[in-house]
């Protein structure tokens, strides 16, 4: 089994030492230097690179620069999406995104952990969960959500959270650790 496919299983793999795994890093990298560095006049330029190397985006979408992720192609997000600057996602494993989200600045979405066992940290294992947003969701400023994370349709996730667990749809969730404050009426 190749460590990306450890990786898409959720078992530890190795995310500092793997030539596949560095090389796709690597060519992301490569590909949001010259998004972040085009200016943002040239929309029409900008969404055709994203287009390239995310694994799967609607037509109607803006990424404000800068933008930052570890591979792309484990970034699926559906239509009407905006996020604002300083978007981070680490897409060890699947991120995926529904229709009409919003997200503002400085969020950054984990699936990216690494174990306990301080030999398996040094040895540069490390694991990712799979991350999913549902459809309009609006997520604050500074939020950071981490691994294995389900936000349901219609959510609302308050400025400065640390989501650790599942948000359940039609819910305002605020704090660290993020728990639901409120259910929204969306009858």
């Amino acid at each position: 089994m190749t460590e990306k496919e450890k990786a898409a299983r959720g078992l530890l793999y190795d995310a500092n030492f793997d030539k596949e795994i560095v090389e796709d890093r690597l060519r992301a990298k490569d590909l949001l230097y010259k998004y972040n560095l085009l200016p943002p006049t040239r929309t029409e330029e900008r969404k055709e690179l994203l287009k390239s190397f995310l694994g799967k985006i609607g037509d109607n979408f803006i990424f404000e620069q800068p933008f930052h992720c570890d591979y792309g192609y484990n970034i699926e997000i559906g239509e009407n999406f905006f996020a604002n600057m300083n978007l981070v996602i680490l897409d060890g494993a699947k991120v995926t995104i529904g229709d009409n989200v919003f997200i503002a600045p400085n969020v950054g979405i984990y699936t990216a952990g690494h174990p306990l066992d301080v030999k398996q940290r040094t040895a540069g294992l490390e694991y990712a969960y799979l991350i999913t947003i549902g459809n309009n969701v609006w997520i604050g400023g500074h939020v950071v959500i981490l691994p294995g994370v389900t936000i349901g349709d219609n959510a609302v996730i308050g400025a400065g959270s640390v989501v650790t667990k599942d948000i359940p749809s039609d819910s305002v969730a605020v704090g660290n650790p993020c728990r639901v404050v409120k259910t929204i009426d969306n009858s």
